[in-house]
């Protein structure tokens, strides 16, 4: 929606600029803690490819052992990665609808988000009515 937020204006400038330093913060920490484990995706903007973790090229029943392990580990970290994704993208909508004047209304029906629930929950993108639809 490209509405003006007209409580946003209820929301403190102070309180803005503190969420807004809180989502910076978070987002350098999702990108930090996505870096451990994946790269960013050059064909598709804001994707991550989880790195696979290849080992040495030792043969016998130990390779087979290690290889596993790296299979293993490999799929552990593919539901993390897209869990970070997941998380960086909504931290960067909230940040750009900070930039826009737009942040605090709800995606959904356009009603202005509680501040309490904003301060809590930064990168929220719905009201609580429309979170529980």
């Amino acid at each position: 929606m490209a509405k003006t937020n007209k409580k946003n204006a209820a929301i403190a400038e102070k309180t803005l600029e503190a969420i807004k330093a809180k989502l910076e913060s978070e987002k350098e920490t999702i990108e930090s803690e996505l870096k451990k484990i994946a790269v960013p995706n050059d064909k598709v903007p804001g994707d991550w490819q989880s790195k696979f973790p290849y080992g040495n090229s030792d043969s016998g029943t130990a390779s087979l052992e290690r290889q596993a392990d790296e299979v293993e580990e490999y799929t552990t970290r593919l539901p993390l990665e897209r869990n970070l994704e997941t998380k960086l993208a909504a931290v960067n909508l909230a940040l750009k609808k900070i930039a826009k004047k737009t942040y605090g209304l709800c995606s959904n029906c356009g009603k202005a988000i509680p501040q309490e629930r904003l301060e809590i929950f930064p990168e929220a993108n719905l009201c609580l009515n429309c979170q529980k639809k």
